[in-house]
């Protein structure tokens, strides 16, 4: 018997008849084996066809019947979608923006940062990947700057971050922690000892959310979940790595203006 889908909200955004958003476990899909269950991973290894049925049980969930994805390259470019023809394309991006109700703005992530956007009250949402390549190149920022050119104010949009990999799981070398400083001097406070020799412990959730605080929006909420340790919950890169697999499943997380 096939689960029951998951997914996970936060209380910072709206959940109602008009705007509705999920961070998808990867529960209640039909993938087997590595990507079991809910893998919405495009670019996975998995069958296509899993992998749409997957895309479509989420969407489903959500009470819509389209969602817009784009072809994550951790950077900051923004797919700003103003017609249904939008909707369809995938460009390369790690930012997604719309107005347009029925349109589920997916972002797909296994330990990178997911962040989801509304203004309520002007029927403006938003949805970024945010890796460190993206959280330190801007692209959190580049998602609410391209929603204020769509008509957003800046103090009513509300950001959640989901899960991704915690500090304790995400061990990085020093130079990875010297070229952070080098590019953002703000980012040591997010770094801390680690128990191994010459590594560090990165809090990239923690420095998420201080640059989207920084660019002065309404309120950022983080659901503080770990994707490498809940191994029953969630989709990780770096815990397939550390195990010597060949490829690994990809959560989806979904916001929508409801038709």
């Amino acid at each position: 018997m096939t689960e029951k889908i998951s997914y996970l909200t936060s209380d910072v955004l709206p959940f109602d008849d008009r705007i509705r958003h999920g961070f998808f476990t990867r529960q209640g899909g039909v993938s087997t084996g590595i990507y079991a269950a809910l893998n919405c991973g495009l670019g996975s290894g998995d069958a296509p066809e899993n992998v749409r049925q997957n895309r479509d049980r989420a969407a489903a969930a959500l009470g819509i019947d389209k969602l817009a994805g784009v072809h994550q390259v951790h950077g900051c470019a923004v797919h700003v979608i103003r017609t249904r023809e939008d909707a369809v394309l995938r460009p390369q991006a790690d930012g997604l923006v719309t107005d347009l109700a029925g349109i589920g703005l997916s972002v797909l992530s296994a330990d990178c940062t997911p962040i989801l956007f509304a203004d309520p009250g002007s029927g403006i949402i938003g949805a970024a990947h945010s890796g460190w390549k993206g959280a330190l190149s801007g692209i959190g920022e580049a998602v609410i700057s391209a929603m204020l050119q769509m008509g957003a104010e800046r103090q009513a949009i509300m950001a959640a971050i989901g899960p991704c990999i915690s500090q304790a799981a995400y061990e990085v070398g020093a130079d990875f922690e010297q070229n952070y400083l080098a590019a953002d001097p703000s980012s040591g406070a997010y770094f801390a000892k680690s128990a191994s020799p010459g590594k560090r412990q990165f809090s990239l959730a923690s420095y998420v959310a201080a640059r989207l605080e920084r660019a002065g929006i309404g309120a950022v909420k983080n659901l503080d979940l770990c994707t490498y340790q809940d191994e029953a919950r969630f989709f990780s890169f770096r815990r397939t790595t550390h195990r010597g697999e060949g490829d690994y499943g990809r959560g989806i997380s979904v916001i929508a203006l409801v038709p």
